[in-house]
Parts: C-alpha cells; sequence; structure tokens
C-alpha cells in the first residue's frame, strides 16, 4: 500500500499530464518507452532514488541531477513528468518509481486510445490471463526473479506465438514480466487490465464456460454486471472443455468460479 502523501502526489501530477499525453496521440507510446526504461533505472539504482525523493535537498537540485542524467535521451514531455515528480514528497523512497511506472501506463493507454485500439488491448490482456490461469508452470517461471527477464520474454514470445496479437498487448504482457517489479505475472496482468479498462471507461468481465455462451446469456451477465459495478462492461468470453459446466466470472482480481471442475477441486480438498 501506498502512503498517503505519495497517494496525492502521484494524484496530482497524473491528473496534470493526461490531457498532454491525450493530446500527444499516438506518439505517447514513445513517452510510454521512455517512462518504462526510467522505472527500471530507478529499481535497480536505490541510491537515485533517495537522492531525487530526499526532501532535505531543494528541487531545483534534484532536477539538475534529473537533467544530467536523462535531458538528452528522452523527449521534452518525458523530462516535463520526470521534473514534475521531483517537486513531491513521498511517503517512501520507492513510491516515485511505481508512479513513473502508472504515467507510463497512463501513456501507452493515450497511444491505444488514439489508435482506437483501447477495447481490444483491455480484452487481449484479459484473454492472456485466461489462457494461464491452468498453466501453473508457465506462471512461475514468467514471475521467477532467478530466471533472467531475456528468457521470460522469449518464454513469452514463444507461448503467445500466432495469437495476432496488438503490439500494444505484447508490449504490456512483456512488460509485466520484464519488471517484475515484486510483483507475480498474473497480479501484474490482472492490474494493467484494470488500468486500461479505467482509461477506456469500460471494465472488461471474463466469462469461462465449458461451450459458447449465446448472445442472450452474454447480454444478461453484461447487464448484470453493468449493474453491480454501476458503468459499462465488455463481456470477454472464454470456451475451455476441462470447466466442463459452470461458470467462471473474472472481474479484474476478483474471481467467482462455479465451474464443475473447481467444485471438484473443493470435493477433493473435503474429502
Amino acid at each position: 500500500m501506498r502512503g498517503e502523501t505519495s497517494l496525492v502526489s502521484e494524484k496530482s501530477v497524473r491528473e496534470r499530464f493526461l490531457p498532454r499525453l491525450k493530446g500527444a496521440g499516438e506518439s505517447a507510446g514513445s513517452i510510454a518507452e521512455e517512462l518504462f526504461g526510467f522505472s527500471s533505472v530507478l529499481d535497480s539504482n536505490r541510491k537515485l532514488e533517495r537522492a531525487l525523493t530526499d526532501p532535505a535537498r531543494s528541487t531545483a537540485d534534484k532536477q539538475e541531477l534529473l537533467s544530467a542524467i536523462v535531458a538528452d535521451k528522452v523527449q521534452p514531455l518525458t523530462l516535463e513528468i520526470l521534473k514534475a515528480l521531483t517537486e513531491c514528497q513521498w511517503s517512501r523512497v520507492d513510491h516515485i518509481s511505481n508512479s513513473v511506472e502508472d504515467l507510463a501506463i497512463d501513456a501507452i493507454a493515450c497511444q491505444a486510445d488514439a489508435e482506437g485500439k483501447i477495447g481490444r488491448v483491455a480484452v487481449e490482456l484479459a484473454k492472456i490471463h485466461s489462457a494461464l490461469l491452468n498453466l501453473t508452470a508457465v506462471r512461475s517461471y514468467l514471475s521467477d526473479t532467478y530466471i533472467p527477464a531475456d528468457r521470460r520474454v522469449e518464454c513469452l514470445r514463444a507461448l503467445l506465438a500466432g495469437n495476432d496479437l496488438d503490439p500494444i498487448t505484447m508490449r504490456l504482457a512483456e512488460h509485466s514480466t520484464r519488471d517484475l517489479r515484486n510483483r507475480r505475472y498474473l497480479s501484474t496482468l490482472s492490474w494493467l487490465i484494470g488500468k486500461i479498462s479505467e482509461h477506456s471507461g469500460e471494465t472488461v468481465v471474463t466469462v469461462t464456460s465449458a461451450v459458447p455462451l449465446s448472445d442472450t446469456q452474454t447480454q444478461k451477465i453484461a447487464e448484470i454486471y453493468a449493474r453491480k459495478l454501476n458503468h459499462p462492461v465488455h463481456i470477454n468470453s472464454v470456451v475451455d472443455s476441462t470447466v466442463i459446466g459452470g461458470l467462471r466470472v473474472q472481474v479484474g482480481a476478483e474471481v467467482t468460479d462455479t465451474t464443475v471442475v473447481a467444485q471438484l477441486r473443493h470435493l477433493q480438498q473435503v474429502l
């Protein structure tokens, strides 16, 4: 959990720069890349994090340090965002890197929005999440910090090859394993789905069933969850014969599993 000070700081910077990221359109994607990169730099350099968040140092001093590191390597808007973050107060040193990552997600969501792909990206991330639910070994591999990041990304690419996923989806899926940041792979995917859905104003509800849902069933589920969440939803229907019967419904990290296979597992545990 982030402290109140960090939450207020991040909110103020995100609200300040979101209109400009939207205005950047498709080029917001390159800003996202630069922010992702700087977040990784901070994660690997705690001394730099302390220097940029030290309340005893003046803002001018911190920004001079920042400019010396990235001024010739990033776009002007990226540098503005990073400078704005150094002006803030933080509850903990590492919260600044969290906020850099959050702003990178904002930027890539703006790119997806500008390209008319925001809904597709959210659905594709949800499909990846659903596909990995039963692949325990793969999930563990993608979350293993002892395995080099390049090998984890290579594994993911091999797993997803031939699925014709949007490049933005692949960028986010790869980020989730390249920069683990003390998270599990599926947890990061759930968080990203929530962030992208928040940006689009439409929550993705993934429904897994043994046979395809009818149009009537899909509409009914959409109506139920739209009322429950109080905003529009998109139904991502996944067919998986191994669930045998019933439904597994996932909204973000919340899963309601009434499938036959889940009931059989529960019975096995009881016995």
